[in-house]
């Protein structure tokens, strides 16, 4: 993986890497609800997805529900959307002795992991990259997204308690999906972004760089996904997080971020996946894709991508309007 690393960042004409795989459901006549419940199905769709589209690497499903359903969260799935965790397992009056960490594989975890071991042989032209939630995200799910960021201050024992246990799991997680030979992981943390700069270096970027010295290396890569609008200002913390590399959403400017990344780390973003991609015109995925190339692709480092992870119903025609983008840029 380093190998690849840096032959992107060498070559002239760079391929997009958007976080696609859920409108795979389209090709397959499958709903959202069905594509979550079986490995096969996700298999066969990032198979697809990689049949149709040249991307960089292939890049499994950002369902940031999965983990916290392993560990006893309420989840409503529907047939078009990505599902969501509701409620929350633990709040402030609650000690670290309530919290039951689970089993690797439990609930849809070991699916997912059996699509990614499905998968490997079928795509052997690029990277195959899993997609697990980060330590702050999944601590955010068990206590309540709103409730986590006032515990930071007010029960910061309690909430670093729930990290600790969040980031052991997720390091025997990402063991797993190298044990199953993915070539890396997508690591979201979008959480993290609503975090002052401080915060994010207390309650996020340790426990990211745990994951990463755990499970990174020449074979394996983590990959830091982060949208939130908090990137710019916590980015040192970010960097020290030692991931390869780095992407990030469109609440931010990449042009802002790019200067203050090293040249060796790939930093990947951030076409409006909602506005642009599900809800936008081929013509307005034009403009933007070139806009945003003229802007970044002068470092070497930088691959265009969406800000986060497709919608599952995202007409396929925008899809294919932003590859068509990419490839004019190149082309010329």
């Amino acid at each position: 993986m380093r190998t690849w690393m840096a032959n992107t960042i060498a070559a002239d004409r760079k391929k997009a890497l958007p976080v696609l795989s859920f409108p795979a459901v389209q090709m397959m006549g499958i709903s959202v609800k069905d594509l979550i419940d079986s490995s096969e199905y996700q298999a066969e769709a990032m198979r697809l997805v990689a049949e149709r589209v040249d991307s960089a690497a292939a890049v499994s499903f950002m369902d940031l529900s999965v983990e916290a359903e392993a560990f006893g969260s309420r989840v409503v799935v529907s047939d078009e959307e990505v599902p969501t965790v509701v409620g929350s397992i633990i709040d402030e009056d609650a000690t670290i002795d309530d919290l039951v960490v689970p089993e690797v594989g439990a609930g849809r975890t070991g699916l997912y992991l059996e699509a990614i071991e499905n998968v490997v042989p079928r795509i052997t032209d690029r990277p195959v990259l899993a997609g697990m939630i980060g330590p702050f995200s999944l601590a955010g799910r068990l206590m309540d997204v709103t409730e986590i960021m006032m515990l930071c201050y007010d029960e910061p024992e309690l909430v670093s308690d729930v990290l600790d246990a969040c980031t052991d799991f997720l390091v025997r997680y990402a063991l797993e999906y190298k044990r199953v030979r993915a070539n890396g992981i997508v690591m979201a943390e979008p959480l993290a972004g609503l975090l002052s700069p401080a915060l994010a270096e207390e309650f996020s970027s340790p426990y990211v760089r745990r994951i990463v010295d755990a499970v990174q290396d020449d074979e394996f890569a983590v990959i830091y996904h982060n949208c939130g609008g908090g990137v710019v200002k916590s980015i040192d913390s970010i960097v020290a997080t030692g991931a390869m590399g780095f992407h990030f959403g469109n609440a931010i400017e990449m042009a802002d971020v790019l200067p203050l990344v090293p040249s060796d780390r790939l930093v990947m973003g951030n076409i409006d996946p909602a506005g642009e991609i599900r809800n936008g015109t081929p013509d307005g995925i034009r403009a933007k894709t070139l806009a945003l190339l003229e802007q970044c692709a002068s470092y070497p480092n930088f691959i265009v991508s969406t800000g986060c992870d497709i919608p599952p119903m995202s007409p396929w025609e925008n899809i294919e309007a932003f590859f068509a983008a990419v490839d004019e840029f190149y082309d010329r």
